[in-house]
């Protein structure tokens, strides 16, 4: 159990760092400079989107048990790790004037916005992996949190002072670390 918490906590917290949605939650911040309302929305977006994607990695592993399964969860480590190093950027999300207040709608664009992102990903891997849906989603979110907490009260200082790079470098060996156990294990090379 704890080392699905660490290893899903430390994974997803690299990788969030200039992630999409933690650009997202430095422009929910300066739009609507009510920090712990939007904290509170990227907690039960994160919540619910990677309790979601934990179960759906954790059923299909359930499922599709056999080596090839396990070969295909090592590989998507190493793609992570591979993605990781792509920066994202905020050109592509909508600037449109909020309808709600910044709780809703930092809870409704980080959900939709973390559909099919590499940390929802990773997440689906993680349950997967781990087989543990609890431990996954808690160290997930918590690694969310680390990275878009700071980000809410520091926002674009933040991103100027950290070097990306070195960052997305770590998270992305952190990412080929897992798949190169995984696959050594799952081969029998240790």
């Amino acid at each position: 159990m704890f080392e699905a918490l660490f290893s899903s906590t430390a994974l997803v917290a690299l990788a969030e760092i200039g992630d999409k949605t933690q650009l997202l939650a430095i422009l929910l911040a300066t739009r609507f400079k009510k920090p712990v309302p939007i904290i509170l929305g990227i907690l039960v977006a994160t919540l619910a989107n990677h309790f979601l994607a934990a179960l759906v990695g954790s059923e299909a592993a359930q499922l599709l048990q056999g080596i090839w399964f396990r070969y295909l969860i090592a590989a998507s480590f190493i793609a992570m790790g591979l993605w990781t190093l792509i920066p994202d950027k905020i050109d592509d999300l909508e600037d449109k004037p909020a309808r709600f207040g910044a709780f809703l709608t930092t809870a409704i664009a980080f959900f939709v916005v973390e559909m099919g992102d590499k940390t929802q990903l990773a997440t689906v891997a993680l349950g997967a992996r781990f087989h543990n849906v609890w431990a996954v989603t808690a160290g997930t979110t918590l690694g969310m949190m680390l990275a878009n907490v700071p980000a809410v009260f520091l926002g674009n200082a933040l991103l100027q002072r950290v070097p990306l790079r070195l960052v997305h470098g770590i998270a992305a060996m952190l990412f080929l670390a897992a798949g190169i156990w995984m696959l050594g294990e799952t081969a029998g090379w240790f």
